[in-house]
């Protein structure tokens, strides 16, 4: 098995890259290196375009408030309350889990108010995204009735939601991206909070994983990196914080703010 990548150094050795913008979080059992990719993208890390980092109150966590992009056409409801979102409940995809390198992914949402980021407990996040080959489960017409690679959960008392999915692929015009959506209710199930955003990852980090993992590396070249998104629109608070390697698979993290009250379907 491959040495677990965790310096900036290993990265390159790797084949990522120069120019890979990096921070150090503190986690259980030491210090662990991710990636937040803004310099390989032409931008700088912090601020951008539509997206603002607030700090809580002089404390470490921060949150990205407000990064409102368009939910696309491939958003269904499908209420499927999980956290593995690799498989096809219905039983009908084939192959079914969809394969793909593993990926964690943990949504720190807060409530912003005031200046302030709080932990926003009991807050219903969505994500969907394409499969390795760049295909979406029950919008086009080969994965009618199928559900793969989506899902939702609630976030915890620390306002975290999580998922176990894979790395997803890429299909024409669009770069590497997951699509999230955050929601309160009220008693009457009337959506009265919703945010939605989409998560992008390191061009560098993206590059390595299609050229050296099964299925990706069967496909051809993408054609369309994050400077050529408009969606992305080089908002650099909107990259994962990814951590892992192309062996076991990646950890992507990411804290959102949300102003309770605000409905953005987009």
């Amino acid at each position: 098995m491959k040495k677990r990548m965790e310096t900036r150094r290993s990265f390159l050795k790797a084949g990522l890259g120069a120019g890979l913008g990096a921070v150090i979080l503190s986690r259980c059992g030491g210090a662990e290196l991710v990636a937040s990719g803004a310099a390989s993208d032409g931008g700088s890390s912090g601020t951008s375009d539509g997206g603002t980092t607030v700090t809580d109150g002089g404390t470490s966590a921060d949150c990205v408030l407000d990064p409102t992009t368009t939910k696309g056409p491939y958003w269904v409801d499908e209420q499927l309350n999980r956290s593995d979102i690799r498989s096809d409940t219905n039983g009908i995809a084939s192959p079914n889990p969809r394969p793909g390198l593993p990926l964690t992914l943990e949504f720190a949402v807060s409530a912003y108010a005031s200046g302030v980021c709080a932990p926003l407990q009991g807050a219903q996040l969505d994500i969907w995204h394409c499969d390795a080959s760049g295909i979406y489960s029950d919008v086009q017409g080969s994965t009618a009735g199928q559900n793969f690679l989506r899902g939702y959960q609630v976030t915890d008392a620390s306002g975290v939601a999580r998922f176990t999915t894979i790395y997803p692929g890429w299909y024409s015009g669009r770069t590497v991206h997951i699509h999230v959506k955050v929601r309160l209710f009220d008693a009457s199930n009337n959506t009265t909070t919703e945010a939605t955003t989409q998560v992008f990852f390191d061009d560098t980090i993206t590059d390595v994983v299609y050229k050296n993992v099964s299925p990706y590396s069967a496909r051809s070249t993408r054609d369309t990196r994050n400077s050529a998104d408009n969606i992305y629109g080089n908002q650099t608070v909107l990259l994962l914080n990814l951590s892992g390697d192309t062996a076991s698979g990646f950890t992507g993290t990411i804290p959102l703010g949300v102003r309770v009250g605000q409905v953005n379907p987009g």
